[in-house]
C-alpha cells in the first residue's frame, strides 16, 4: 500500500520556517528602531567631543604695576605640570607626555611613552644630566633652558623696563621678554645662550589655574598662565601644551 505524504509534517515545517523568519524580521525592526533612537544621543556625543574648548577670558590687568606683579610671581617656589610635548626636527616629529617639576634651583622632566617612563632630564644649578634616551647638547639645552625660562619667566635679573601702549619689554644683556599689559602674561621672549645661539619662546592660549591648585589668597595675575608655548633653537622645535598646572 502506498503511503500518503505526511501533510501534517510538511505543514508544521512550513509554520516553523515562517515563524523563524517572522522572529528575524521583528528583531531586525527592533534593532533598526533602537539605532534610530540612539542616533540623536550619538550625534550629541560627537558634537560635544568636537566642540572647541571655550576660550578663557582673563580679567584685564591694565593699571597693575609691573613690579608688583613680578614681586607676587616670585613667591612661587615650586611649579608642577603635566604636559604633552611635540618635538620636531625637519620632517621628523616625536610626540609624548611629560611631567615637570620646577624650582629656582632645579628642574626635573620625566618623559613618558605609552604610559611608561622613557627618559628623564635633570638640571640643577646650571648642570644638565640626562638618562635614556640620550639627547644631544642642543636638544637638552632646548628643553632645560626653554622650559625653565618659559615657565619661570619672571626670574629675569638685572633688567631694564621699557613700554608702549600694549606691552612691557624686560631686557638685560642676554634676555628679552614681552609682557602684555592687558593680561600681565608673556607673549614672547628671546634668550641669547653662552655660545651665541638664540632660543626663542612664543606663547599662546591663556588658561586658569584650578582653584584648588592656587596659592591661597593669590591675586589675579597668579591665577592665570600661558597653556601653550613654542620653543625654537636652530633647526629644533618643541611645542608644549599644558594639561595641568600647580604652583606652590
Amino acid at each position: 500500500m502506498l503511503k500518503m505524504p505526511s501533510i501534517i509534517s510538511d505543514t508544521s515545517t512550513m509554520n516553523t520556517t515562517a515563524g523563524r523568519q517572522a522572529v528575524k524580521e521583528k528583531a531586525a525592526r527592533q534593532g533598526m528602531l533602537s539605532a534610530i533612537c540612539l542616533l540623536p544621543l550619538l550625534l550629541c556625543i560627537v558634537l560635544v567631543s568636537c566642540a572647541p574648548k571655550k576660550a578663557v577670558v582673563v580679567p584685564t590687568q591694565e593699571g597693575v604695576p609691573l613690579e608688583k606683579a613680578l614681586s607676587d610671581l616670585r613667591q612661587v617656589k615650586t611649579l608642577e605640570a603635566t604636559l604633552s610635548v611635540d618635538y620636531e626636527r625637519g620632517d621628523t616629529i616625536m610626540s609624548g607626555d611629560a611631567g615637570l617639576t620646577l624650582s629656582d634651583a632645579a628642574l626635573n622632566l620625566r618623559l613618558y611613552y605609552l604610559g611608561f617612563l622613557a627618559g628623564e632630564l635633570k638640571e640643577e644649578n646650571g648642570t644638565i644630566t640626562v638618562s635614556k634616551p640620550r639627547l644631544d647638547k642642543n636638544r637638552s639645552t632646548l628643553l632645560a633652558q626653554g622650559l625653565r625660562n618659559g615657565f619661570f619667566w619672571w626670574n629675569i635679573k638685572d633688567y631694564a623696563i621699557t613700554e608702549d601702549q600694549e606691552q612691557y619689554v624686560l631686557r638685560n644683556k642676554n634676555r628679552e621678554i614681552l609682557v602684555s599689559k592687558k593680561l600681565m602674561l608673556p607673549t614672547q621672549q628671546s634668550i641669547r645662550l653662552e655660545n651665541g645661539d638664540e632660543l626663542i619662546i612664543t606663547y599662546d592660549m591663556p588658561d586658569q589655574i584650578e582653584e584648588a591648585e592656587r596659592i591661597p589668597g593669590s591675586p589675579a595675575w597668579l591665577q592665570y598662565y600661558q597653556s601653550q608655548m613654542k620653543i625654537e633653537l636652530k633647526r629644533y622645535l618643541v611645542k608644549v601644551k599644558v594639561k595641568s598646572y600647580v604652583v606652590k
